[in-house]
């Protein structure tokens, strides 16, 4: 495959590329080429079949998926309404076997569960018990006595966060891949709703059970799913309900339930989040699976949103359930992320009204959505910004891609414009919407853009998952040039040591540095190869005979808003500064880098972020 460099980008204008977006400056809310009536608006009734065309069936790939190539977009334009929804919704029916699941590198043994929080809680069973992690310590007498536990210690850490991000790459791989685009929409939505990060659970595997919890009711029932997660092993580490109980409630698993996952703040009181929590005492996990532990369970009377008894955690969140601000706020929710901002309050009553109805099923609700005047309605065409992982996926599925590129590195790419995989900010998720852009993170997506393009070579880009930190290397040096252990970790020339141990038993620098290695040694590496595509194959069976034509091509595939016709314009002139006027030459050694110059200015443009 041949590698296009970033500096084959030519402009037709003096500048930075970067700064196309404000270039191409447009309005946030651009109107689609068939503009649908304003009465549409907050109409949950279905769209007649004669309203079901090209653009809506691409309008409908967008938010259920993560767009479709011209001919997917066909292939649904050509089934009637009702059919085409449920091609998306039901899609058990469609075969993803071809999906590999996860190959985890077997970094974990049983020696290491439970994981310690910290070093010193670590060193502390060492020292109680002669070893920790399933390592023993060394014999009275030996140097550093502790130091092989310490290693160990790190190891976990370090291996931990290498597997998370296989993990997230797996993940991406799969949203590209998947013959079932809303199974994976669903999951990544769950994701940021049970917000759950690998910063506080520290085990891959904890993360792998529930995105594949996450997967399998994604559009189940709603009731499974919240049961689910509340018996997840990494939901009950992330909230601390192991600490939940009976004699010191710990509120954060009840607050967040109420809070968070189910009805929203100003609908319950704080002696309704403490008897809530009361309920979930005891519920706790043995590493990966989930325990009642009846001794610190509080069965005594309670008190919540009006019933009384002797709640536990089920009944609980039956009563939560049998609100309706429960239904409103979760459907709600989830039309802002399939639909548009701020529904009106009588749609949000109809779409709670609606899930109530269908008893917590999503399907019935997903389909209502998918099939309403309101989903194609002015408002809620190209007016929502993708959030970052949709950028990337949407983008490689429009590229016709069969998998995810490793270069540039997907969570990389996507956590420095504020989504991780795996890695949401808190327990409340990603804000989304305009959240997403700011002047920085606008040009950063174009600078995102720029390396799926013009990537560097595999060779060029590294190996970022066996990159050691600037101060362990610098351990590395040193001890290659035979330093001992104590010089080898000292800090500067003044001889200061930082993270010093003062019974020497270990050395934690040391120990930091000897985690690294080895997880290297242990954590399968990642395959780091860019996209492969042709945009001159693309154009070219799309039919296209002059540079007009390739850029009009390259436009309606990627844009769900049109640019106005002076930018268009000037894409033409600069592909024909690349390839001259007249008729396009798919021998022309300029021709693929026209292109992607052309295509590069298309994603980066404002239009481009709206989806």
């Amino acid at each position: 495959m041949k590698s296009w460099h970033r500096n084959r980008i030519r402009l037709p204008w003096p500048g930075q590329v970067h700064l196309v977006a404000l270039l191409l400056p447009v309005p946030l809310l651009c109107e689609p080429a068939s503009r649908p009536p304003q009465e549409w608006v907050d109409d949950l009734r279905p769209i007649s079949a004669s309203d079901w065309n090209y653009e809506r069936a691409a309008h409908l790939l967008e938010r259920a998926a993560f767009g479709g190539t011209p001919r997917e977009i066909q292939e649904i334009a050509a089934m009637p309404l009702e059919e085409a929804v449920d091609h998306i919704v039901d899609y058990d029916r469609i075969d993803s076997s071809g999906l590999a699941d996860f190959e985890e590198s077997g970094l974990w043994d049983p020696g290491m569960d439970p994981f310690p929080p910290s070093r010193a809680e670590t060193v502390r069973v060492a020292r109680t018990h002669g070893s920790a992690l399933g390592v023993e310590v060394l014999p009275e007498g030996s140097s550093r006595r502790l130091q092989p536990v310490v290693d160990k210690f790190f190891y976990g850490l370090r291996a931990n966060v290498l597997e998370t991000k296989r993990l997230a790459l797996w993940w991406a791989d799969r949203m590209v891949k998947t013959p079932r685009p809303l199974e994976e929409k669903m999951t990544l939505f769950w994701h940021g709703h049970f917000a759950t990060s690998e910063s506080k659970v520290r085990d891959y595997r904890m993360l792998l059970a529930q995105n594949r919890m996450l997967r399998e009711r994604a559009t189940g029932n709603f009731r499974d799913l919240l049961m689910g997660i509340m018996r997840d092993p990494a939901m009950l580490v992330y909230l601390d309900n192991g600490q939940n109980v009976k004699d010191h409630p710990n509120e954060n698993f009840g607050r967040e339930l109420l809070e968070l996952f189910t009805m929203g703040m100003g609908n319950y009181t704080e002696r309704d989040i403490r008897e809530a929590s009361r309920a979930f005492t005891g519920w706790t996990n043995d590493v990966l699976a989930f325990r009642l532990d009846a001794e610190s369970h509080d069965d005594g009377p309670k008190e919540f949103l009006g019933h009384k008894g002797n709640f536990g955690g089920e009944e609980v969140v039956d009563i939560v359930l049998a609100q309706p601000v429960t239904a409103e706020f979760i459907a709600s929710k989830l039309y802002r992320f399939l639909v548009r901002e701020n529904p009106s309050d009588p749609t949000r009553v109809k779409l709670g009204t609606l899930f109530r109805e269908a008893r917590y099923e999503l399907k019935p609700l997903l389909k209502a959505i998918f099939l309403s005047r309101d989903f194609y309605s002015r408002p809620s065409v190209a007016t929502q910004i993708k959030s970052p992982v949709h950028l990337f996926v949407s983008t490689y599925r429009k590229l016709g891609l069969d998998e995810a590129p490793t270069v540039p590195d997907f969570n990389l790419l996507t956590g420095r414009l504020g989504q991780a995989l795996l890695y949401p900010p808190n327990v409340a998720g990603w804000s989304g919407g305009r959240t997403w852009i700011t002047p920085a993170t606008l040009l950063d997506r174009g600078n995102a853009m720029r390396s799926v393009l013009f990537a560097p070579t595999p060779a060029e880009f590294g190996r970022p998952d066996r990159r050691l930190p600037s101060i362990y290397r610098k351990v590395e040096e040193r001890l290659a040039r035979g330093m001992n252990i104590t010089n080898a970790t000292r800090a500067g020339d003044s001889g200061a040591s930082m993270l010093a141990d003062a019974d020497e038993d270990y050395n934690t620098r040391y120990g930091g540095y000897r985690g690294y290695v080895m997880a290297f040694e242990r954590v399968k590496l990642v395959p780091r190869h860019a996209s492969d595509f042709s945009l001159v194959s693309m154009v070219q069976a799309a039919g296209a005979d002059t540079p007009a034509d390739a850029v009009d091509h390259l436009l309606t595939r990627f844009l769900r808003t049109p640019l106005g016709e002076g930018d268009r314009k000037r894409l033409m002139e600069l592909l024909e500064e690349h390839v001259g006027l007249g008729e396009l030459k798919a021998a022309s050694p300029t021709l693929e880098d026209g292109l992607r110059s052309v295509l590069y200015l298309v994603l980066c443009s404002p239009e481009y972020q709206l989806g």
